[in-house]
Order: C-alpha cells, then sequence, then structure tokens
C-alpha cells in the first residue's frame, strides 16, 4: 500500500459530479450506475470535522476497507468494482488525488439505518446500560462493568440522523418497523456473523473489536450488500489485546484517542472544531499505521 505525501483534506475531481461531500469520504458520480468515494484525511470527532487532516489516513482506511470486503466476499457481497479509479478520472492531477484512496462501487440505495454489533459493554452502550440495565431494548446481566465482555454479541442498530446530528440508538422492534420483519432479521444474522468472523481473526492479531458499524443496501433479486467502509478504526473500536482490562475504557487504535484529547479542553462539540497540536496529529496517524500493519501486515 502506498500514501501520498501531502494530507488531502477535500478532493477537486472537476470532470465528475460531486454528490456528497461527507465528514470524511467525497462521493462523485461516474454514471448512473456508478459511484466514485474518495476517502480524504479528515477527521471527524462528535459530528464535527476537525481543521486538522491525518496524514495517510484516508489511504489506511481505504485498504483496510478493500481487505475486509475481500475476505469477507464468501459471506456477504458488496459495493466494491474492480474498475480502477484512475480509469474513470481525465487527467494526471485528478488521478494523483484519488491514488491509493478511491474506490469505484455500484451505485446502492442505502438501507435507512445503521446495523451495529457489540461484543463489549462502551460508549453509548455502557451508558445505557448504567441508566437500565439494557441496550436498545436488550436486557443485560447485572453487575457489568464498563468494557466488561457481554455474554454474547448484540446487534443495536441505529436510525440515521441529518448531517450535523447524531445518530439514535433504537431498538429491535424499531428496526421490524423501518425495514420490515424479515429484512431486520437478515440484517440482525449477517451484523453478528460478520462481527464474529472478524473478531476472530483480529484477535489471534493482538486486536479486540470492541464494536463494529456496518451499512447495507439491497441490490439485484433484493439481496442484502455491504456497502460505505467496513471494519476500520473509523467505523470500529479496536482495543489492544495486550492492554485491555474491564472496568476502565482501554486504549484505542480509533478516533477515541482524540476524543479524549478533546474532552480535556474548553469546547462545547460544536464547529469549528479546535486545532490539533502536532503531536496529537502524530500519535493518531501512528495508531491508524499499527491496526493496519496488526491487521494485514506491514505497509
Amino acid at each position: 500500500m502506498t500514501t501520498i505525501s501531502e494530507p488531502l483534506f477535500n478532493s477537486q475531481l472537476n470532470s465528475l459530479r460531486l454528490v456528497q461531500r461527507g465528514k470524511v469520504r467525497d462521493i462523485y458520480e461516474i454514471d448512473e450506475a456508478r459511484l466514485l468515494i474518495v476517502t480524504t484525511d479528515r477527521l471527524s470527532a462528535f459530528d464535527v470535522v476537525l481543521p486538522n487532516p491525518i496524514p495517510g489516513k484516508g489511504t489506511i482506511l481505504t485498504a483496510l476497507s478493500r481487505f475486509w470486503f475481500e475476505r469477507t466476499r464468501c459471506i456477504i457481497g458488496n459495493h466494491l468494482l474492480d474498475d480502477p479509479p484512475e480509469s474513470v478520472l481525465t487527467n494526471d492531477c485528478e488521478r494523483g488525488q484519488a491514488q491509493s484512496r478511491a474506490m469505484v462501487v455500484r451505485r446502492l440505495q442505502p438501507l435507512p439505518i445503521e446495523a451495529v454489533a457489540r461484543g463489549y459493554l462502551i460508549g453509548s452502550a455502557w451508558n445505557d446500560y448504567q441508566r437500565s440495565g439494557q441496550v436498545c431494548g436488550i436486557p443485560l446481566p447485572a453487575g457489568l462493568q464498563q468494557a466488561d465482555q457481554l455474554p454474547e454479541p448484540i446487534f443495536t442498530p441505529a436510525s440515521k440522523a441529518p448531517a450535523g446530528a447524531h445518530d439514535q440508538n433504537i431498538d429491535f422492534a424499531r428496526a421490524v418497523d423501518l425495514l420490515g420483519r424479515n429484512t431486520a432479521e437478515q440484517l440482525r444474522a449477517m451484523t453478528l456473523r460478520i462481527y464474529n468472523d472478524a473478531a476472530v481473526y483480529a484477535r489471534d492479531r493482538g486486536i479486540i473489536i470492541a464494536d463494529t458499524k456496518l451499512e447495507f443496501a439491497r441490490a439485484d433479486k433484493d439481496e442484502l450488500v455491504l456497502i460505505d467502509e467496513i471494519l476500520t478504526p473509523d467505523s470500529s473500536r479496536f482495543w489492544p489485546a495486550d492492554q485491555y482490562r474491564p472496568g476502565i475504557s482501554p486504549p484505542s487504535f480509533d478516533k477515541q484517542f482524540v476524543r479524549d484529547y478533546l474532552e480535556s479542553l474548553d469546547w462545547d462539540h460544536t464547529a469549528p472544531g479546535p486545532h490539533l497540536p502536532a503531536e496529537i496529529i502524530e500519535q493518531t496517524a501512528a495508531k491508524y499505521r499499527e491496526a493496519y500493519n496488526r491487521l494485514v501486515g506491514p505497509r
């Protein structure tokens, strides 16, 4: 995997129509059937895009998603196409922006919920458990500590919020209302299957996947298809297995490191976000690299 020396905050591909500039990804229209997804080096926290890019982040996220898309292809299809990104761009400047950080994908309509699998009690799940002893309507045993491993992984969907707002955890009954029972049950089963397979693979390489968020769409013949990104430090909590201790929030390879730094500041979690010091940027980039190296191999 190669990286671009200069961080990319915003892509500018004038030969294609920009469909959406998300928190991290810029999505362009190729034609009616295909999109180009460019993963920038932007970093968001608390739903705010921070002003400093993280060098190499976009190439790592792209390479890691490609790895997992290939690994899970025997379980479920995905939106990734074999078309080289360079083949849909018209000049060297645009090809340089897309190098190692872009994917050509099928153009599909995402399902209206995010599929979340949790194997450990952390984040919003820990908050819910403290209030009610449940997570998304699922009762859990009494007396669990923060970051405890759950008796078995659970499916905790979330409804998608408008840009700039927080996604809302929902129970399975609400997922059935939004998707229909058959689709909701398929989504739950597939999400947990992918999580369980990935968790075993990652644990053998020294990483605990505490939880992960997946996105799905419907494709031909009404089949479920994986889209967006998969099992990256942006969509998952990755913990070093040798530093895991129940009762505390473990150190992580994901952007929780940046969240913890931001929580130490006098900032109200609204835009504009604060600038990050050079050492925080460097340490964040190193965490992304280490996650990739552990899961896939040295870059």
